[in-house]
């Protein structure tokens, strides 16, 4: 996680309007949305450490996106922080090493590492075939997997 640039907070705002508004430096903007885009970043805190309204900065990085022809990072409900500075694939390919197994044998306990297009990563150790199964049927409802 980032640790907050006194400057770059100096500098955001550079004037209030009569109803109390603030009025924003254009570059300050600028690079305050290239901070968010960094892998792991979140919105929320970034938006919290430079005291502007989370849904203003998550407005500044759509606007930045559009200009540069990009998809902005999608808005995880679920709590995932966004960090996509491009087009995230929707589908994520899970590698699965093949074991030379005999008809008999029975599954013994599994290993999952799984690492999704927003940067957050789930490892999960010696679970039961049934249990993974659950985790990977639950992952794939939440609303930032589709």
């Amino acid at each position: 996680m980032s640790e907050i640039n006194t400057e770059l907070k100096a500098r955001l705002v550079t004037a209030h309007k009569s109803d109390g508004r603030c009025i924003y430096n254009r570059q300050a903007k600028r690079q305050l949305v290239q901070e968010c885009l960094r892998p792991g970043v979140s919105v929320s805190r970034m938006a919290m450490l430079y005291e502007v309204n989370a849904n203003l900065l998550r407005k500044w990085i759509g606007k930045a996106a559009q200009q540069d022809g990009l998809v902005a990072p999608p808005r995880l409900p679920c709590g995932l922080p966004s960090a996509a500075t491009a087009v995230s694939p929707a589908f994520v390919q899970l590698q699965v090493s093949k074991q030379k197994m005999l008809p008999e044998m029975r599954l013994g306990p599994l290993r999952l590492q799984a690492r999704l297009p927003n940067g957050v990563s789930l490892e999960f150790d010696e679970a039961t075939p049934q249990a993974l199964s659950a985790i990977l049927r639950m992952l794939s409802t939440l609303p930032c997997s589709s």
